[in-house]
């Protein structure tokens, strides 16, 4: 998924930077699909990071309840967590990364008319 929105950035940096006399619409409604899939990745992300912060929590609380063996899930459980919260900031960032292309290609399109 990084490579495929790092390309779609990419692209549209392209496009932004050498202004050619592309036709703008199509750009802009592919742009719009892309950042529609992105948003959808990044909300199944978030969920995912919630789950994965309770059972961490849960896992947590169960090592001082229960038993002390809870500690290698616990451990296993927060290293999954950091690598998902990672992952969600890159694609928060990059999201609002193609939110201000998109605000450029509109800004380019009402210039041209």
């Amino acid at each position: 998924m990084e490579k495929y929105i790092n390309e779609a950035i990419k692209e549209i940096d392209n496009i932004l930077y050498n202004k050619n006399n592309l036709n703008l619409n199509k750009i802009i409604d592919k742009h719009l699909t892309r950042i529609s899939f992105i948003k959808h990745e990044r909300l199944i992300h978030l969920l995912v990071t919630f789950f994965f912060t309770i059972l961490t929590i849960l896992s947590y609380i169960a090592i001082y309840l229960i038993n002390i063996y809870f500690i290698m899930i616990t451990i296993i459980l927060l290293i999954i967590l950091l690598f998902y919260i990672k992952h969600y900031y890159f694609l928060e960032n990059k999201l609002q990364y193609m939110y201000k292309q998109y605000e450029k290609l509109i800004k380019d399109v009402t210039n041209n008319e």
